[in-house]
């Protein structure tokens, strides 16, 4: 029995993995066997409607298949799609389609190992423990939210016990709460107790108070332990995959967990990393909040998925795709642009490469993979495959740890959006706001600049009004919020909605 098969278990139609276990037996067994495995960013184009997809996962699962076809050991490690998302069709699921696709989609899709669920269960028992201390005298006001699993428009706007105290309350979807971060930045159950009791629960005396002062964490991390393992699944043609946390990334961290990724590192050479939406919402917090600030592993190569249609059919926008790959390429990851063909466009492939020619591109990777999937990669990932087996791992820039918030904001805006310092401007309210978050992360001890920065934006633009003139363009700050157990501070900027909204179909 091998190392990995003692901290598996059969879990249904897949396996569950220890991986907190796992990773831990290798720190302590040094000569135990293991793969120093690099890391391959999948990204995409900032989409022309926040509920089309590009393809990150169609592409994730044909590159691996493509890799593994040419000799290459590679594995993906995917997000668990949200039920309320999927389930109300407002977004398609998160196991890919056609030829590039996972066994089993409907799992994936609809619930997979209960991890979701225990997420909820476990940060709306949280919100229950906040309201009792209220009766206790512990509590003023709560400010954990509620989470759900099942959209709602009648979610948006709670009050409870109405027409005696009309206590306003908050309820947010799952992938956005604190709790799931916690989990996806936690390398360890202990850690993941750590945080939780770092959570403010809400205010006493208008002083910030955390749950570390008045609950027993046992009771929230037993309910989290089994929902902390990644479930191992595969493609159709038999290529690992890992799936584990799911984060929206335009209103959250966008990433999935980093102990998955790091026991996908130990078990195999290339390890794919999907984040969510665009350039601008998951791989700018990988880069800056999973790399820069949580240790997580700079990326060998990045791939930046678009589709004929995204790129160029509206030419205010067409700024968008080359700024991400340039974007990219300035930090030193190779950066091979994809184009995801739809039926009824291969005949547009030659003037796409032209186009790609034209910006100074790498040789772009075109192919429609929903049809062909990994068959259609495998003979353009020549330099691709050169790129990821370089020697050495690349080296991680500085923190921005202790680095004023709104000077770290317009640096993200500059940097991931193309938006000057001069020209990102503060929404009346904003600095009250962030006066206030100050206090409350000061109270709970901890702080405040130490946070990582997560832009709560929306999925569809990178700016206010990305079809402005590049001179115009700007972005405004509108409110802070601390979660101080994940490590994290908000901003909301441009447009974001972080409360349910069903589209059904």
């Amino acid at each position: 029995m091998t190392l990995i098969e003692e901290f598996t278990k059969p879990y249904g139609l897949v396996d569950k993995i220890d991986a907190f276990g796992y990773l831990d037996s290798l720190n302590n067994n040094p000569d135990a066997p293991r793969k120093h495995g690099k890391v391959v960013l999948v990204t995409a184009d900032t989409p022309l409607k926040a509920s089309r997809g590009e393809g990150k996962t169609t592409t994730t699962i044909a590159l691996i298949d493509a890799l593994n076809a040419r000799g290459i050991d590679a594995a993906a490690v995917l997000r668990q799609p949200s039920m309320g998302i999927t389930a109300a069709g407002s977004k398609g699921g998160a196991s890919g389609g056609g030829k590039a696709s996972l066994t089993h989609p409907e799992l994936i899709d609809w619930g997979l190992c209960g991890e979701m669920g225990a997420i909820e269960a476990a940060q709306n028992l949280l919100a229950s423990f906040a309201e009792k201390a209220v009766d206790d005298g512990l509590l003023d006001t709560v400010i954990v939210p509620r989470v759900s699993e099942v959209p709602s428009r009648s979610l948006r706007s709670v009050v409870v016990d109405a027409g005696k105290n009309d206590v306003h309350e908050k309820t947010v979807l799952t992938p956005t709460c604190e709790l799931m971060q916690i989990v996806v930045l936690s390398r360890s159950m202990d850690e993941i107790a750590e945080r939780v009791a770092k959570m403010i629960a809400g205010t006493k005396d208008g002083k910030a108070v955390t749950f570390g002062e008045f609950i027993d964490l046992w009771r929230i991390t037993n309910i989290l332990a089994d929902a902390v393992k990644p479930a191992k699944t595969e493609t159709k043609n038999g290529s690992p995959v890992y799936v584990h946390g799911g984060p929206f990334a335009n209103v959250s961290i966008g990433i999935p967990s980093l102990v998955s990724v790091e026991m996908a590192c130990a078990l195999h050479d290339v390890v794919i990393v999907e984040a969510g939406y665009g350039a601008d919402a998951g791989a700018q917090k990988w880069l800056d909040i999973a790399c820069r600030e949580y240790g997580a592993q700079w990326p060998s190569a990045a791939v930046v998925v678009t589709r004929a249609s995204t790129w160029r059919d509206d030419p205010a926008l067409q700024w968008r795709y080359p700024f991400h790959v340039e974007r990219l390429e300035g930090l030193g990851i190779p950066t091979f642009p994809l184009i995801n063909l739809w039926d009824g466009e291969d005949d547009q492939v030659p003037a796409l490469r032209e186009t790609a020619a034209e910006l100074k591109f790498r040789d772009p990777i075109v192919g429609n993979l929903y049809r062909d999937g990994g068959d259609a990669l495998a003979p353009q990932l020549d330099a691709f495959a050169d790129a990821v087996s370089a020697d050495g791992a690349p080296e991680t820039p500085e923190s921005h740890k202790g680095m004023p918030l709104v000077e770290n904001v317009k640096w993200v805006c500059e940097h991931a959006y193309g938006v000057p310092a001069d020209r990102v401007v503060m929404k009346p309210g904003f600095e009250e706001s962030l006066e206030v978050a100050r206090a409350l992360a000061e109270d709970a001890g901890v702080a405040f600049d130490d946070l990582a920065l997560v832009a709560v934006k929306s999925p569809a633009t990178m700016t206010d009004n990305d079809a402005a003139p590049a001179d115009e363009r700007t972005v405004t700050l509108k409110k802070v919020d601390v979660h101080s157990g994940a490590g994290l501070v908000h901003v909301n900027l441009t447009t974001s909605l972080t409360t349910p909204m069903p589209k059904i179909v």
